[in-house]
Parts: structure tokens; sequence; C-alpha cells
């Protein structure tokens, strides 16, 4: 059987083409997207509540551009200016570059990692000497923590946004030869949506260490993961999947 239909677990971006749309001009393969989760801000004033001073740390963790998002409007609704010599770590370049819709970004050290052979894990080791703050949401940070703390590392987490299941129930998820997660929450939500899933002949693309953590302990097996040295992002997995099955 051919791969025929691939469901992408995110909005479709309206603004301009999705790369992913390669992928049908050259494998005639039928795009869903799909959002899995929404997000729901947490309010200023219970981020008051938790006494945490956002001013008190020298360095910020960036695992994705939501947290980023989530962030900026925290320091804009409490009325913290973020100092220029706070330094910014982030889990990838993409959400170093996307740093630049909110702050100037040549004015700031912003740490990220470029080869494809490093993580920010090790950056953020070799500047264990900073008291980090963690923008996350309701879903644990996975290992993340547990990194930051076998290396006494100072952190504080705060939770500025929630995951919240879609409705799928519109969804045939039987129907796609594909899906692709993003995020532990969108895992969360495929169970949530559909009790009884059973993944049979369906294969699963994961992307990010945290997601393809929570789809194995979720019971799926992983047909297609990214970043990996071959496949830096979700889109060039997949074609590499679909190019070699379809053949």
């Amino acid at each position: 059987m051919r791969i025929k239909s691939l469901l992408i677990s995110q909005p479709e971006n309206t603004d301009e083409r999705s790369p992913y749309y390669d992928l049908t001009d050259k494998y005639n393969v039928k795009l869903t997207f799909k959002q899995f989760i929404r997000i729901e801000p947490v309010p200023s004033i219970e981020f008051q509540k938790e006494r945490i001073r956002i001013l008190d740390h020298s360095a910020v963790i960036f695992n994705s551009r939501t947290a980023v998002e989530h962030f900026f409007r925290i320091c804009k609704e409490t009325r913290v200016e973020v100092p220029a010599k706070m330094n910014f770590f982030c889990f990838s370049e993409a959400f170093a570059l996307y740093l630049q819709k909110f702050t100037t970004y040549r004015k700031r050290k912003i740490f990220y990692p470029k080869t494809k052979d490093k993580n920010i894990k090790e950056i953020v080791l070799k500047h264990k000497d900073e008291k980090y703050f963690i923008p996350c949401s309701d879903i644990n940070l996975g290992d993340m923590q547990h990194y930051l703390e076998d290396n006494s590392i100072k952190y504080t987490t705060a939770i500025l946004y929630k995951t919240i299941s879609s409705d799928l129930s519109m969804i045939d998820i039987n129907s796609f030869d594909i899906l692709t997660f993003f995020s532990p929450a969108g895992v969360k939500s495929l169970f949530e949506n559909f009790k009884d899933f059973q993944q049979n002949n369906i294969r699963i693309a994961a992307f990010g260490e945290n997601t393809m953590k929570a789809a194995l302990e979720a019971g799926l097996t992983l047909d297609i993961v990214a970043p990996s040295p071959q496949a830096p992002s979700m889109k060039m997995a997949l074609e590499q999947y679909i190019k070699n099955f379809n053949k």
C-alpha cells in the first residue's frame, strides 16, 4: 500500500505556502492540517501569585516559540523590562530567530545548538553559573529538569500557558497513512479524543525527544523521527520515508 494521506497535527499556515505542500507536488500525497491542541494563556495575575521574580534570573531557556511568545507577554503585562544583559538559551536556531519579533537580536547574547551533533544541554552546562528562568506549559519539561538538577544548575520554572486538547471528533483518524506529532500534548490529545485508538498500519512521525518519548510511552511504534543528522526537519523526514516507501 502506497502512502496516500498524511495528517499534520498543526494549523495550516495561511500566510505563506507550507513546505509540506512539496509532498503533494512530488508524491501525490493528500495533506490534512489539524491542530491537536490549543493554547490557553495563564493570566498575569495568576503568575504574580506565584511570587516569581523574572529579574532575579540572569538567563531564560526557551523550548518552543509558544514559550517565547508568552514570556514576552507576561513581561509586558507585569511591566517587566527585560535587561540587555539577560541571556537567552534556545533549543533550536528556529526558536532563536523567532526572538527577533520581540527583542533587538544583535544587542543580546543568544545561545543555541549550531551543529547537528550539539544540543542545548551541553551549552547550558558550559554556563552553569547562570540562574535560569524557564517559561513553560503545564506539560512537564521532560528530562531537561532532571538534567539541570543532576548538574546543580539553578533554575525556576513558571507555567505561563496551558495546553488543552482540541476536539477532533470530526476527523476519521483511521483514514490516514501517517500521523505527525510535534509535542507530548499532541500525543495526549490523540488518546483523549480516540480512547480506543489502535495504530495497526498507521505510521507515526514524531518531532523532538520529548514527543518521541511520549509516543513510545503511549504504546505507539515510531516509524519516522526528526530531527536527525539526515533529516533536521519533519518535512525532510517525511519526504525521505515517503520516497523510499512509494518506490
